[in-house]
């Protein structure tokens, strides 16, 4: 028997890609001007964190791991920033948190409002959800084709694919933490006159905050592992010379970069945590 041809071709792809052609040739001026924008900020990000001498960097995250989060996580910050310099990857280390740093400002810039809309409107919700389980379940290396035909290579589209792929939690946490802030509450704040606003601003937000640091903790985790997917399209940092190692197979580079990667992944979800364990008690002594 022959091969059994499927009846339909449903060219969705093709579709697709016009689609991606039709907006870069038509909204090519409004692209460019992201790029720039998110290159500026990127820029000076980096600039900032490979600026700042590693003894003053060091003692600024171990300051901050202590107060939030306690004496264990800021000696393990320390001993990790240290190795991170002793294995020769600390400028690729701060350019890695400044990729970081930029696609998480800009995750929570358009999640944090997107999950208050979710959180007021149903039906908004009910549109929204399949589109974040699409950026959740759709491979990572996915996002990069339209990156590259939108915002070229480089940096910025390595920040633009990190976005997509990091916003679904910080959408989703933020619409969960305040449809779980108590209706009785609620109640009580509209009974005392409170505008739609003020409720949103003093009632539910406040309450929603430890589901919404829960949200910029996952986002964070995933634009780290996103980091390193988009030094294929030219993202720089601990990911290019995770892809280098790959290229060269050169075991050394990849063990003690991936190693930088973890430093830096752990750093920041202890610091979070703990930022988070702090809300809490402020809002169960309240």
């Amino acid at each position: 028997m022959g091969e059994l041809t499927f009846p339909v071709r449903i060219p969705l792809g093709r579709w697709a890609e016009t689609l991606i052609m039709w907006v870069t040739d038509n909204f090519e001026s409004t692209f460019d001007g992201i790029t720039k924008t998110v290159n500026v900020i990127l820029v000076k990000i980096d600039a900032f964190f490979n600026w700042v001498p590693w003894p003053i960097m060091i003692a600024a995250v171990v300051g901050i791991a202590w107060l939030v989060s306690g004496k264990k996580t800021a000696l393990f910050s320390a001993v990790s920033l240290f190795l991170l310099g002793a294995f020769g990857l600390w400028s690729e280390g701060m350019s890695t948190i400044a990729l970081v740093t930029t696609s998480v400002f800009i995750s929570v810039l358009f999640g944090l409002p997107l999950g208050i809309l979710a959180a007021k409107s149903d039906r908004f919700d009910a549109v929204l959800r399949p589109i974040l389980d699409g950026m959740q379940t759709i491979p990572s290396f996915v996002y990069l084709i339209p990156a590259i035909m939108l915002f070229g290579i480089g940096n910025v589209p390595g920040v633009m694919a990190t976005v997509i792929f990091s916003l679904p939690p910080m959408v989703r946490l933020t619409n969960l933490g305040i449809r779980q802030v108590d209706a009785e509450v609620v109640e009580a704040g509209l009974a005392f006159g409170s505008t739609p606003w003020q409720l949103l601003l003093k009632i539910q937000l406040p309450l929603a905050l430890p589901a919404i640091m829960t949200g910029v903790n996952q986002t964070v985790m995933m634009a780290l592992s996103m980091v390193v997917v988009a030094a294929m399209i030219g993202a720089g940092g601990l990911g290019y010379k995770i892809l280098y190692s790959i290229q060269r197979v050169n075991l050394a580079v990849g063990l003690e970069s991936g190693l930088g990667i973890l430093f830096i992944a752990m750093i920041l979800d202890r610091i979070l945590q703990g930022v988070t364990k702090k809300q809490q008690k402020v809002i169960f002594r309240e």
